[in-house]
This record gives structure tokens, C-alpha cells and sequence, in this order.
């Protein structure tokens, strides 16, 4: 446990900061799952409404800092690969 008064604090702003980060990711992972799985389905038209939905909560979640600028990138491009297949 934290003895100082600003060890606390950061005590509490990390929390903070590791619940945001872990809602962010749950969200990202569900859209991604969600499109996987129309990719397989072979849904075409749904697929084109999820990827634009689900690239842009990639950018967010790497602007949020929750996922790395290169990691956002590796995911855009592979759901867009395979996307594209279809």
C-alpha cells in the first residue's frame, strides 16, 4: 500500500487509467470478433458496414494510447486483407 500522499494518487489514477484501458480493449476485441465472424459467414454486406466501424475504433483505441500506432496499423491491415477476399 502506498505510505505518501502522491503514491495514493497515482494509486487511484492508475486504477483509473487500467479500467478505461480494459473497456477499451473489450470494446475493440468484440468488434473484432464481430466482423471475424461475418468474414467467415461470408456476409458481404455486413461486412462493409462493420470494417468502417471497426477500423475506426482501432485509430481511436490507438489514439487513446491503449494499443501502439504499429499494432492499430497490423490490425487495420488484416482485417482488411481479409475483408478484401471477399
Amino acid at each position: 500500500m502506498a505510505n505518501h500522499k502522491s503514491a495514493t494518487k497515482r494509486a487511484r489514477q492508475d486504477e483509473k487509467r487500467r479500467l478505461r484501458n480494459r473497456w477499451w480493449r473489450s470494446r475493440l476485441r468484440s468488434a473484432i470478433k464481430e466482423l471475424r465472424t461475418a468474414i467467415d459467414a461470408g456476409e458481404k454486406d455486413k461486412v462493409d458496414g462493420l470494417l468502417t466501424q471497426t477500423l475506426s475504433l482501432v485509430d481511436r483505441t490507438a489514439r487513446a494510447g491503449v494499443l501502439h500506432v504499429n499494432t492499430a496499423s497490423r490490425y487495420k491491415s488484416r482485417l482488411q486483407l481479409a475483408a478484401n477476399k471477399l
